[in-house]
């Protein structure tokens, strides 16, 4: 630990976690939760571990981004839950956290004898943290992933142009999304259990998640009935079905955005940037576009006259940003209170010196790949200070923990000889 966090008591010091999950959505929310002080324990089958350790490995023989950069400060036991000795360690794991997480497919921990009723038997203060694809309902028992999440949740069907397919987002925010509700819910859950003195089952979906995110399409939905929305690139010339239909780049709210090019597009496909037509700094745009005229003129004066008008004010707005570099806009722009915002590449925010500042963007030792970069956490606070560390080798923890939970070392030698470890 370093000496920023001697001494610093971080919020959720004391809560320990049994991690089930596995890939991202779950992994994601006891990352979270690890960063914040809770003591994660990650169970990992012996030999095997988090199939993410050996998926889009960039180094041979080593943990791959994909896993390290969701499992920071955890802990790795390794346990066969299939072994007799195994169930025995993994009961006495129940008794000993405060929080289970998991996201397997609807029934595994049923079937390893630890069904929801199991633990409250075992742990009446246990909470039990689910993610699923989805709620109750005809689907409750299908497996789901990032995409089938962000189609099933409403999210491809309105992202893209109107003229071409439904596209998912480069963003995972079924997987992501998912693990910070879960995480929120787990806080909550623990809060409410100082008052009540019990546990509760937990349960986010991911196809909750995505429509929650999607809220704003919809609201459109429901003023579709009203008539045409006019904030789409679809009014006035285009049509509307019975459905929110994909809105391109379009800003989701009531003022009008549109991605335009900037100097160097030709070569660089993120030679781009974001500007807002907002109402009440109009003016000020009209002049620095150099298109005066537009301010009094009737035709463009007021956001009722503009909307009809749309595409030819962000052409005539690409005009002008064509001839600068997108953070020349930026520096044009920002100073007139203008929004607007560069298409930032991954190298670019990699290489922000301001991200590094503030914990937003971490390097990271690794004792077998060395260092790389991560994300760190997204939310900061000022007495719960957050140090990334490493993500486990697995297995690392194993004897460790058992030797907490009262394992002596002939027990440990035996439940290895056994496999159950």
């Amino acid at each position: 630990m370093s000496d920023a966090l001697n001494g610093a008591v971080r919020a959720l010091d004391g809560v320990r976690i049994l991690d089930f999950t596995h890939v991202q959505s779950g992994p994601t929310c006891t990352q979270l939760l690890a960063w914040f002080g809770a003591d994660v324990i990650k169970v990992e089958r012996p030999g095997v571990g988090d199939p993410t350790r050996g998926q889009l490995r960039d180094l041979p023989d080593v943990d791959s981004l994909y896993f390290t950069m969701l499992n920071h400060n955890k802990r790795s036991i390794t346990l066969n839950t299939k072994s007799e000795k195994g169930k025995a360690v993994l009961e006495r794991l129940v008794e000993h956290c405060d929080v289970l997480v998991e996201n397997f497919a609807p029934g595994a921990l049923d079937r390893m004898g630890f069904s929801w009723e199991r633990i409250q038997e075992i742990n009446p203060r246990m909470i039990y943290a689910s993610v699923k694809g989805f709620g109750p309902g005809p689907y409750e028992d299908l497996k789901v992933y990032e995409n089938v999440a962000q189609c099933t949740g409403g999210s491809a069907s309105t992202t893209g142009f109107d003229d071409g397919p439904p596209m998912v987002t480069g963003s995972q925010i079924g997987d992501t999304g998912t693990g910070l509700n879960l995480a929120l819910g787990i806080v909550t859950a623990l809060y409410q259990r100082e008052r009540s003195g019990r546990g509760q089952r937990v349960l986010a979906a991911m196809q909750d998640t995505v429509l929650n995110l999607c809220r704003v399409k919809l609201r459109d939905q429901q003023r579709l009935a009203h008539g045409p929305l006019k904030e789409y690139p679809q009014y006035p010339n285009g049509t509307f079905g019975e459905a929110v239909p994909r809105a391109g780049n379009a800003s989701g709210g009531g003022q009008p955005g549109w991605i335009v090019k900037c100097k160097g597009w030709e070569t660089d496909p993120n030679a781009y940037v974001y500007v807002i037509t907002q109402a009440a700094i109009w003016g000020k745009l009209c002049k620095a576009i150099g298109k005066d005229e537009w301010i009094e003129d009737p035709d463009f004066a007021t956001p009722e006259a503009r909307l009809p008008k749309i595409e030819h004010i962000f052409d005539t707005i690409e005009a002008w940003t064509k001839t600068r570099t997108k953070f020349d806009v930026m520096a044009a722009l920002n100073p007139l209170g203008i929004p607007c915002g560069p298409i930032l590449s991954m190298k670019e925010l990699a290489e922000e010196p301001s991200l590094r500042a503030t914990g937003t963007v971490v390097e990271v030792d690794h004792p077998t790949r060395g260092k790389y970069l991560t994300v760190g956490n997204p939310i900061k606070m000022s007495d719960s200070p957050t140090e990334v560390l490493r993500s486990p080798l697995l297995g690392e923890h194993t004897d460790e923990i058992l030797h907490e939970l009262g394992f002596g070392d002939n027990e440990i030698t035996a439940a290895r000889e056994d496999g159950a470890i």
